[in-house]
């Protein structure tokens, strides 16, 4: 099971100064994920050397005892690649700035060697770490290089099979404020003939419902659809399997909420991602969400048939 425990809960009213930096695979949509935070509110710099990590963070504490400009605390969101300068010292660098009163946060971004070959052939540029090699051998260079920060990440994020606006749907609630005293939850409907979510906390597997694939009136329909929908939920065991997974998860939920655990995978697959996983994501989310949770929804594999 992949680790995607969240950043911790923000206090609105908490004036200390707070980074956040995203690392991961090249390829793996850094400069998606900063970009979403930027549309939050964040102060994004790209490929900082981890050297200036302090000094930096010194001129954004000057703006927190400016009166002009005390507008909440302050967020810094650092995206960082391998080749930064210093970057072997970013887990003794971010424990520095926890020593001083920072909250510091490291989110990883992962993705399978195929996605990112892929994503690299798409826009014919070559990998940082490639030189005269192969794409596959930088890729696998890069991964042993980055094994230690994957481990100490507080997040880690699986967006093989994700499109730049399905990443930033999936990301987004982790940097809202309105939600950050709620667990954040999201239920992501995937198929398994593209692979299981490498981030899911929990998998469940819908393929014990009959396919709506081969009922012809219903084939060229989705789970989001009403005809769909109503197919998938009337068969037998569908509701009862409903109420199973709502009562498996709310002693799970509190604990996370009481370890200050604040944002959680459920993967819900079938065959291809487009009737049951679609359909069921959707009635989970809708019965999951309370004071307490956040649900959203991602669709990762709907329209690849």
């Amino acid at each position: 099971m992949s680790q995607s425990a969240a950043v911790p809960e923000r206090d609105a009213e908490d004036p200390s100064p707070e980074v956040i930096v995203v690392t991961g695979m090249s390829g793996a949509g850094r400069s998606t994920v900063g970009k979403v935070m930027e549309d939050h509110g964040w102060y994004v710099i790209d490929n900082l050397p981890v050297m200036l990590l302090g000094d930096l963070l010194r001129l954004a504490e000057s703006r927190v005892d400016d009166e002009s400009h005390r507008k909440g605390p302050v967020r810094i969101g650092i995206a960082l690649d391998v080749r930064a300068q210093g970057f072997e010292t970013l887990t003794s660098s971010l424990q520095r700035l926890r020593e001083h009163g920072w909250r510091t946060h490291l989110m990883f971004l992962d993705a399978t060697n195929e996605a990112l070959v892929r994503r690299f052939e798409s826009v014919r540029r070559p990998h940082p770490l490639q030189g005269t090699g192969r794409l596959l051998d930088a890729i696998q260079r890069e991964r042993e290089v980055l094994s230690d920060i994957r481990a100490s990440a507080e997040m880690v994020v699986d967006t093989s099979g994700l499109n730049v606006h399905q990443l930033g749907r999936k990301i987004s609630p982790i940097f809202h404020d309105e939600t950050s005293e709620r667990l954040r939850l999201a239920v992501l409907s995937f198929g398994f003939k593209y692979g299981v979510p490498l981030d899911a906390d929990f998998v469940l597997d819908m393929r014990f419902l009959p396919n709506p694939f081969w009922v012809p009136e219903l084939r060229a329909f989705t789970g989001r659809e009403t005809q769909v929908a109503e197919y998938v939920l009337s068969q037998p065991g569908a509701q009862e399997f409903l109420d199973g997974v709502e009562t498996m998860l709310t002693p799970v939920i509190a604990g996370y909420l009481r370890e200050n655990r604040r944002y959680v995978t459920l993967a819900v697959g079938c065959t291809g991602g487009k009737h049951r996983s679609v359909a069921m994501a959707e009635a989970l989310a809708s019965r999951l969400g309370s004071k307490e949770i956040a649900t959203f929804v991602v669709h990762r594999d709907l329209g690849q048939e």
